[in-house]
């Protein structure tokens, strides 16, 4: 009988739920490789998400109101499990305007965690982005 591993850290925010979504990401990026446009990469966590049964929703649109007045409006790539903001970029680095995006679309959505997944030529980089504001 195999055991479960033990997660060390009990302050990770859904830690197998992150887990298993970092996990679609390496799988995705080891089997397309680098410079792909954004939305190859998107098309293929979609098709992986798919097949593992994880619930998820791409493309949600999201509207920042003020005083009546739409101030900003964007689309989030994926909700994943109703829990999970997951945000996919290419290039070299991440940009501070990437992880400002993600943090603004938790804060719109009252969610607890993004994760903002970069493709890039040497690998693979994330980021997990906690809604401070929200407890």
């Amino acid at each position: 009988m195999m055991k479960k591993p033990k997660i060390k850290r009990k302050d990770l925010l859904y830690p197998e739920l992150s887990y298993q979504i970092i996990g679609i990401l390496f799988d995705v990026y080891n089997r397309l490789g680098p410079k792909y446009q954004e939305r190859y990469y998107q098309k293929a966590v979609a098709s992986v998400l798919k097949s593992t049964g994880l619930s998820f929703r791409e493309q949600i649109a999201v509207n920042l109101n003020f005083q009546g007045d739409e101030v900003a409006k964007g689309f989030i790539d994926f909700i994943i499990e109703d829990k999970i903001i997951l945000e996919i970029k290419t290039g070299e680095r991440f940009l501070k305007s990437n992880i400002s995006q993600v943090y603004s679309y938790l804060k719109i959505t009252n969610l607890k965690l993004g994760i903002l997944a970069n493709f890039t030529p040497r690998g693979l980089q994330f980021r997990r982005i906690v809604n401070l504001n929200n407890s």
